[in-house]
């Protein structure tokens, strides 16, 4: 047998944090290939890695089939560290059961640990983790111990002597505040990783694909206006050479305010020459096939669903691309599309390249039906496909673009036409009246407007908080938005909350935020407005469309914020303004 590598494989089973498992590993120096779920047990042993960890997943263990497979990669005899959906997959493949709970867990809390495992070793027992779960583990398996708890619901198990570890939350993830910790206990403590892999020649591995892959041709790059674009042209520049690189930065019509020079410039600055075409009217009048209907859309400037919009700006980024390719009397199968599309991009859109499990979430502008096309074809260049945010803001300084580029809040391609929630009545569908008696309850302590059940659940997950909510007003907004959870797709209500009080108190307001999608399974967002409480529950609307006066006003206020943040040193402490 061939001498085991220093890398750890990741099985994807469709999670939407797939892929930043993979990105806190490689923090940690430990070099990650990522498979799907079902790869064979024998080729995951011919690749000799060190480890294994099973991603969490969007199904339940009643819809997987248990076959054989799956206990043959537990029984390699390489530590595996099962996430969510991968301790229900360990637990059931040696005899345990599952159970789907009569309410989901979504959020961050505190659950209990026990320190004895390699796995919390040098933690304190309790530990605030992501919890995005409707099944749990019932009957625990043979042979396998319970090593975390959420009140009555098992959150960790293992089996030390098969060096099988589990965990029904999200290490992965930020709020789970000692992730980064219990990932180096596994790689380090268990799988016995050195940490020797780095990332110092990211740039030269990036420079060489694309050398490799566009050859003697040439090749356009869209840059939006974001970080990601703009780094991807920076690298274009430096392994091609100006006279094979041709920059366009496409003004959509949804830019940020001066979006468009701060481009032109950073970007010049560098050498690139880059070239800027005002496509709005093409944008806003804009059409696609959507879903496969032989039909087409309706136009942009009338379009409500954010998928829709979605595909409607990437197909039209493409339209636009090819009439450049056709001005400059290229042909082409002469010109390659360059892309700054990252993994996460990806595994939100679903695609095969990333994730051959994963729910669509929201289709991205550079992961289109169209785009993909192109990629089949072999004309796009992705070099940093493989990268997270984080790792492309390192890039771009290595390049030499500047910290108010590089630094700057993360601006999708579609720009402002996505963050305008556009739509033309109230939506008060399937769970509105629920989600409003358990407000109430909430707010009131009106015990005529839930079971007794489920006002039961609600005092337990308020706690201390329960009965003390006087000045907490929480209000149903009759508008969707895409949200994630349980590695899912949900497109639903929001709820608004406001304080009477001059004083705010967070830690209410954080209770509230995680009780609220817990209980009321319609709700996928929970925001907060500054100001009185809302006088009366919201029936209507304005109708929204994307209008100059709308997105004018938008463009104003995302201009004033991230000035605050940039003046408050705040702007990388803030994971994304919407």
């Amino acid at each position: 047998m061939a001498e085991t590598r220093e890398a750890v494989a990741i099985l994807d089973a469709g999670a939407q944090y797939g892929k930043l498992i993979d990105r806190r590993v490689r923090e940690l120096n430990v070099c990650t290939e990522l498979f799907p779920l079902d790869t064979p047990a024998e080729e995951l042993a011919a690749g000799n890695f060190k480890a294994i960890i099973i991603s969490g997943g969007p199904q339940n263990i009643s819809q997987s089939s248990i076959d054989s497979n799956y206990r043959k990669i537990f029984e390699l005899g390489v530590p595996v560290l099962g996430l969510c959906f991968g301790m229900q997959l360990a637990n059931s493949v040696f005899g345990g059961t599952i159970v789907r709970g009569a309410e989901r867990e979504d959020g961050q809390h505190d659950i209990t640990v026990d320190t004895t495992s390699d796995l919390f070793n040098g933690l304190d027992e309790l530990q605030p983790v992501l919890l995005t779960h409707g099944d749990s583990v019932d009957q625990l398996a043979p042979g396998f111990r319970i090593t975390a708890r959420h009140g009555s619901i098992i959150s960790g198990i293992e089996d030390a002597s098969r060096k099988i570890y589990a965990v029904q939350f999200h290490p992965e993830v930020n709020l789970t505040v000692n992730g980064a910790k219990m990932f180096q206990n596994f790689l380090f403590n268990i799988a016995k990783c050195s940490g020797s892999y780095t990332i110092d020649t990211r740039e030269d591995k990036c420079i060489q694909e694309i050398k490799d892959v566009v050859g003697d041709k040439k090749v356009l790059v869209l840059v939006s206006g974001g970080v990601d674009s703009a780094v991807c042209a920076a690298l274009l520049n430096k392994a091609l050479g100006t006279e094979k690189v041709i920059a366009l930065h496409i003004n959509n019509g949804f830019m940020r305010k001066d979006e468009s020079a701060l481009v032109m410039t950073s970007l010049e600055r560098l050498g690139l020459n880059i070239d800027m075409v005002d496509a709005s009217e093409a944008f806003y009048n804009g059409r696609t096939h959507f879903k496969g209907s032989t039909e087409l859309s309706k136009p942009l400037k009338e379009a409500y669903e954010p998928e829709l919009k979605r595909n409607i700006i990437g197909d039209t980024f493409m339209q636009v691309a090819n009439d450049a390719v056709n001005k400059l009397n290229l042909s082409p199968s002469e010109v390659y599309l360059g892309q700054g599309t990252l993994r996460p991009d990806l595994i939100e859109s679903a695609s095969k390249l990333a994730s051959t499990q994963a729910d669509a979430i929201k289709t991205h502008h550079n992961d289109t039906a169209l785009v993909r096309k192109l990629r089949d074809e072999g004309r796009v260049v992705e070099p940093l496909k493989d990268y997270h945010k984080d790792e492309v803001r390192s890039l771009g300084r290595m390049l030499g673009l500047p910290d108010d580029l590089v630094d700057r809040q993360p601006f999708p391609g579609p720009g402002l036409a996505i963050r305008v929630l556009c739509a033309h009545e109230a939506f008060m569908g399937p769970g509105y009246e629920e989600a409003e008696n358990i407000l109430d309850y909430i707010t009131s302590k009106d015990k005529n407007t839930v079971s007794a059940e489920t006002a039961s659940n609600i005092d337990k997950a308020l706690g201390s908080f329960s009965g003390n909510m006087s000045d907490v007003g929480a209000t149903i907004l009759p508008v969707r938005t895409v949200g994630v959870q349980g590695d899912g797709r949900t497109y639903s209500f929001v709820v608004c909350l406001t304080l009477s009080s001059e004083k705010i108190d967070w830690d209410k307001l954080m209770v509230l935020a995680k009780t609220i999608p817990r209980i009321c399974h319609g709700v996928n967002r929970v925001v907060f407005a500054w100001g009185p409480h809302i006088p009366a529950k919201i029936r209507q609307v304005t109708p929204t469309l994307l209008t100059e006066d709308v997105l004018g006003i938008l463009r104003e206020a995302d201009a004033i914020v991230n000035e605050d943040l940039l003046k408050n040193n705040l702007v990388t402490k803030v994971a994304q303004v919407h």
